[in-house]
């Protein structure tokens, strides 16, 4: 009979051994890090000076003192001491550092979407990938541009340069003064994305255009109608396609 389980390489309790309850204790603290398992990051490489009993860490590159050689694999403290929880194929763990499901497969950690080629929920994200490293993504780029004042305001974010956008929504979420309405748009064509849009607040454009490629980083511009903006706020989204070429 083996001295450990197969797959978690838990300690068994053998025929004639003394001080069992040390060997059973060992496999329950084991396993009270790996089930429903929660670490604090995954970007530390050095022991904490001061832990608490229970923390865990998904152990990074390089490993110090007494987590050299732990690369990748959880360090659990408990007792006193610091215990390594080697992990396999397949381990799932909660990073609460980052707010994610992390999964271990092909020698890494690797967020749960991208394991199972899913789509996270971020700014931009990459639908596609080809063996050559070449991406399809998608992005929403946010901005709130407040203070409003005089007869235009640029946003900061921009289209960006060989993207195809898919248009641009506005939500007013401070009331506008000065004008009686406004366009959104680019340089050039104001109304792109909507014309004589309401000035009270909670007023909405769901501003879909083409799709249209642009070769060039492009603000998106608000203009005023009837006199300049004297005061109010907008928040603005950029909805784009986003093309990444090989690796």
């Amino acid at each position: 009979m083996a001295d450990y389980s197969n797959r978690l390489d838990l300690p068994f309790i053998m025929a004639s051994q003394a001080q069992k309850h040390v060997t059973h204790n060992d496999a329950i603290r084991l396993l009270d890090g790996m089930v429903q398992a929660s670490v604090i990051n995954a970007t530390t490489s050095t022991p904490p000076a001061s832990p608490s009993d229970g923390d865990c860490y998904i152990v990074a590159a390089t490993a110090t003192d007494e987590w050299a050689g732990w690369e990748n694999d959880i360090a659990m403290w408990a007792d006193g001491a610091w215990y390594r929880i080697a992990v396999a194929t397949g381990y799932r763990v909660w990073d609460q550092s980052a707010d994610e499901l992390l999964v271990y497969y092909s020698g890494a950690w690797a967020t749960f979407s991208a394991a199972l080629g899913g789509l996270a929920q971020a700014p931009s994200v990459d639908v596609s990938k080809a063996a050559n490293g070449a991406t399809t993504g998608l992005s929403t780029l946010g901005e709130t541009l407040s203070g409003l004042s005089g007869p235009t305001v640029t946003s900061s974010i921009v289209i960006p340069d060989r993207s195809i956008c898919l248009g641009v929504s506005v939500k007013t979420t401070t009331a506008i003064t000065g004008a009686t309405s406004f366009d959104c748009g680019i340089s050039g064509e104001v109304s792109k994305f909507g014309g004589s849009l309401g000035i009270a607040s909670g007023s909405t454009n769901k501003g879909v255009i083409g799709p249209q490629a642009f070769y060039s980083d492009t603000p998106v511009v608000l203009t005023a109608n009837g006199s300049d903006f004297t005061g109010g706020a907008v928040e603005i989204a950029i909805h784009l396609l986003t093309v990444g070429a090989p690796s």
